[in-house]
């Protein structure tokens, strides 16, 4: 049977080491007197001996002499550099991957490894070290900036059709990528909201749904866009006939208010008489009262989207897509009455002169 552990005190300890310093009794009378291995008394003989010489010449072990309050004292102490190591390293990691980066220093004494995982940097990116550009690159970045002076709207994939069309054999992620390096980015309107609905106002259905629309003033539609000016922002709304996608009014406004959309929608009723349905998206200038009443005082049949129509208004889109972006770029138009925002607005030599041949429609189906 096992025999089970057995848990020797310090005095027992002390007790068989001064037997064996005695040297009266041999090593296995020891052992078989205490039960206790030879090699183990012999180890505890040296302690006792070297503790007794190390007492006189004050280099021995005085962990007896510390006193209790001197103990807690510097397990406090331990607990608090535990707690300031915790929280500066918490703090480190906290920031941006860059400036932890940064505070790595190859000449302290705690090593590299240690210091990045205090940090949590990838040691990786420490000893990493960048390749230069290559001339060919360069050489490619100058034209970039250039072809950005000259089409400031352009993107990574217009820009990378520009360059292939000089000869350079380069695909968009490139041109992007170099893009990124260089800080050059597409200028053009951030998304603004101009469709937002208003509490309380009457929302009419969905009319256009598997509706053939086969002739001029059948359907019209409506919707307002924003123009980019040197200082802020114009608003522009325009009405249009479905079917001939002809612009049959626009007003240019430096607010988003009912008033321009009324006005505009007066003029092409007057204009072009009354149509059987008037469409727009659920925005609070075409739902407001003085909008809806006027479609009804001219008969009109009021149609307004639903959500997932958005597809419904992709000419008139494209209509102020293409004055935003072919024609002003950013701070063109200084003042609201400088010139006409819409220049195609006002021609009618064609029906459909206001897509102009835009890239994601065939005018022709």
């Amino acid at each position: 049977m096992k025999r089970s552990r057995r848990k020797l005190t310090a005095q027992f300890k002390a007790t068989v080491a001064l037997a064996a310093l005695k040297g009266d009794k041999t090593l296995s009378e020891l052992s078989s007197q205490f039960d206790v291995h030879p090699n183990q008394i012999v180890t505890w003989k040296k302690q006792l001996s070297e503790g007794v010489v190390g007492l006189f010449s004050g280099k021995g072990d005085a962990g007896d002499g510390v006193s209790e309050a001197e103990v807690k004292r510097m397990q406090a102490k331990i607990g608090q550099l535990a707690l300031e190591n915790d929280f500066f390293s918490a703090s480190g990691r906290s920031s941006g991957s860059d400036a932890r980066q940064s505070l790595i220093d190859r000449g302290h004494e705690l090593s590299v490894k240690r210091q990045c995982d205090l940090l949590a940097v990838c040691r990786s990116n420490v000893y990493y070290t960048p390749r230069p550009v290559s001339a060919a690159d360069l050489t490619l970045m100058w034209r970039l900036d250039e072809l950005h002076m000259a089409h400031v709207h352009a993107g990574s994939r217009m820009l990378r059709d520009l360059l292939r069309q000089e000869g350079h054999k380069v695909n968009w992620k490139k041109v992007q990528r170099l893009m990124a390096v260089m800080g050059l980015y597409a200028l053009y309107p951030k998304k603004r909201r101009t469709s937002i609905p208003a509490e309380g106002h009457k929302i009419y259905p969905y009319l256009l749904r598997n509706l053939v629309i086969d002739h001029p003033n059948q359907v019209w539609c409506a919707d307002i866009t924003y123009i980019p000016l040197a200082k802020g922002f114009g608003y522009l709304v325009a009405v249009m006939d479905w079917f001939s996608r002809k612009v049959l009014s626009w007003r240019f406004s430096n607010t988003m208010d009912q008033q321009f959309c009324v006005d505009a929608l007066n003029e092409a009723l007057v204009t072009h008489g009354a149509p059987e349905i008037v469409n727009t998206d659920q925005g609070s200038q075409f739902t407001s009262v003085a909008f809806t009443t006027c479609l009804k005082d001219a008969g009109c049949k009021i149609s307004m989207d639903s959500k997932g129509r958005w597809i419904d208004n992709r000419f008139i889109k494209c209509t102020g897509h293409n004055n935003k972006i072919r024609q002003h770029e950013p701070g063109r138009i200084h003042h609201l009455k400088s010139q006409n925002p819409c220049p195609k607005m006002g021609s009618t030599s064609h029906p459909r002169q206001t897509i102009d041949q835009h890239p994601c429609i065939n005018l022709e189906e």
